[in-house]
């Protein structure tokens, strides 16, 4: 466990009362508890949900096109200077 000082405005302490007070709980340490636990339900990422990830593995195994050539040379654009990397040795 964590102890942690947090300097609160008015509004803030008063809003922790009455969640301590709706909630029975004990200390502001727990509606804070609380508030996060809620938040971390309400918020949840989607990229953490199960379906997420099975959309992901459904679209890795899908159809590609194969593409060899610059879209420059595809489309037979003359102008487009291509850009060398040099080695480094």
């Amino acid at each position: 466990m964590v102890t942690a000082l947090l300097n609160l405005n008015e509004n803030t302490n008063r809003v922790l009362n009455i969640i301590k007070m709706k909630y029975q709980l004990k200390d502001k340490s727990q509606a804070v508890e609380h508030l996060v636990d809620k938040y971390i339900e309400d918020s949840e990422d989607r990229e953490l949900r199960p379906e997420f990830i099975q959309e992901v593995l459904k679209a890795s195994k899908g159809p590609f096109i194969r593409v060899d050539t610059t879209l420059a040379e595809r489309y037979g654009h003359k102008n487009v200077q291509k850009r060398h990397t040099k080695e480094t040795r």
